[in-house]
């Protein structure tokens, strides 16, 4: 563990299953936020705002975060990504596209997490563009769910959102990635999915994450959906789109081929469902039995589920109620 006296601005570097190995930023004081997210690790939101504002100074980031890097680089610590995953929303900052030009010198992507809200900036978008990985939050395109599970701003209007997130992936050359929370309840019927698909159809990311609350929520009723509803939301996003994964808490090696098939097999499905006859191809070119597949599921690791003509493995992920009880 590295040491983290004197630095006030960023954190890290850290795993990311997104991003690698990413050096964090935090440009937003906790918890200033356009969003109330009733799933939110963070917790509940104590400065609701959606007027972009100055917060910190772009030249004290920068050196924040050149102190960190040289840190880093000589304990050969290695950064893929200088990413923006603030305590609160980092769009919010009105000199965000400065400390993005400011650290382009490091010679290192950067990479931001957004909530989307006000993507429907022209200003946003132009402080976005100079990024070179952005996530855009889509937890719902329905209006009703939108405002039950992301609780935005009475300002905000979903409409010019999802419009302002079109237009931001026409024009950017960047790498862009979407992620939906699924919450028990709120978000996971397949009429939601659907729409969702299609949405993200127009938008066509690089690649579309689908995420669950394994950490503990703002709202102590948030609770993961079942691993049915997650691979059947898998399936009908999969339809539409290239490129589908989930990030379901386990943090195996995706599509790592060892001579552990167990491990192999985990790794996989904690990612992408697999299905039977993909996971029999797998063991005949592991040398290994369906016995292997038994033993998971009995001992509770891995899930059977169906969906249509189709039966599917999944990696068993922890609920918030077990831990619970």
């Amino acid at each position: 563990m590295m040491e983290n006296a004197g630095f006030r601005y960023s954190y890290g570097p850290v795993p990311s299953r997104r991003l690698g190995k990413s050096l964090g930023i935090n440009n937003i004081p906790a918890k200033a936020c356009s969003y109330a997210c009733v799933y939110c690790q963070v917790g509940p939101t104590t400065r609701m705002q959606t007027d972009r504002q100055f917060f910190y100074e772009p030249g004290e980031i920068f050196m924040d975060v050149w102190r960190r890097v040289n840190q880093a680089r000589a304990a050969s610590e290695r950064i893929d990504y200088l990413a923006f995953v603030p305590d609160g929303e980092p769009t919010l900052d009105a000199r965000l596209g400065e400390s993005i030009a400011a650290l382009k010198s490091l010679g290192i992507p950067i990479a931001v997490i957004t909530n989307s809200s006000l993507i429907w900036r022209d200003d946003v978008r132009a402080a976005l563009a100079q990024a070179d990985w952005v996530s855009l939050k889509v937890d719902a395109v329905q209006e009703r769910i939108w405002r039950r599970i992301n609780r935005p701003h009475q300002t905000l209007r979903l409409s010019a959102i999802l419009d302002g997130m079109c237009a931001f992936a026409e024009s950017f050359t960047g790498r862009l990635v979407t992620e939906t929370m699924l919450v028990s309840g709120v978000n996971e019927s397949e009429e939601s999915a659907e729409e969702l698909a299609v949405f993200l159809n127009h938008l066509q990311p690089h690649k579309a994450y689908l995420s669950i609350p394994t950490r503990p929520p703002a709202e102590a009723w948030v609770r993961c959906p079942d691993e049915e509803i997650l691979n059947r939301t898998y399936q009908i996003l999969s339809a539409a789109l290239n490129r589908v994964e989930c990030l379901s808490g386990y943090e195996g090696n995706a599509f790592a081929f060892t001579d552990n098939v167990e491990q192999d097999l985990l790794s996989i499905t904690a990612v992408h469902p697999m299905r039977k006859d993909a996971v029999s191809a797998l063991l005949l070119r592991a040398g290994a039995g369906w016995e292997v597949v038994n033993r998971l599921v009995s001992r509770g690791d891995l899930v059977q589920t169906q969906y249509r003509e189709h039966l599917f493995y999944l990696r068993k992920f922890p609920k918030k109620n077990d831990a619970d009880t």
